[in-house]
């Protein structure tokens, strides 16, 4: 029975990553597209000193894992998914179930990633 309930979500979800894995990139500049982020998103940095070229680790990473999916479809259609992917594959640290979605969306796998291999490297105490 627990089957038949998840299986609409799983059909579901995988649609939504279609969908997000086929929308183009856009000709937005860098300032208009961090203007149109959620005002929470980037609290303690100072947004007109950002460029979305020069600090996309960090702005992927925020929206990855504080932002809305309205500021997914943003870096998604700036970037497009080959480069936030390349990004992800590079940061030390992110939130597990970002990555979880990131690997889901991009058919990849989490051992290519520096921040599944850089977790295991320091177990908490409570773990080893």
């Amino acid at each position: 029975m627990a089957k038949t309930k998840s299986l609409p979500f799983l059909l579901l979800f995988q649609k939504l990553c279609i969908i997000l894995q086929n929308q183009n990139n856009t000709n937005m500049s860098s300032k208009e597209c961090l203007n149109k982020f959620s005002d929470n998103l980037f609290w303690d940095a100072d947004i007109s000193q950002m460029s979305m070229d020069e600090h996309s680790s960090y702005i992927i990473q925020r929206v990855l894992e504080y932002g809305q999916m309205n500021d997914w479809r943003l870096i998604n259609k700036y970037y497009g998914l080959e480069k936030i992917v390349d990004e992800c594959k590079k940061m030390r640290t992110l939130d597990p179930v970002c990555l979880a979605f990131v690997c889901t969306i991009s058919h990849t796998q989490k051992e290519e990633y520096r921040c599944y291999h850089f977790k295991q490297s320091f177990p908490t105490h409570w773990n080893s």
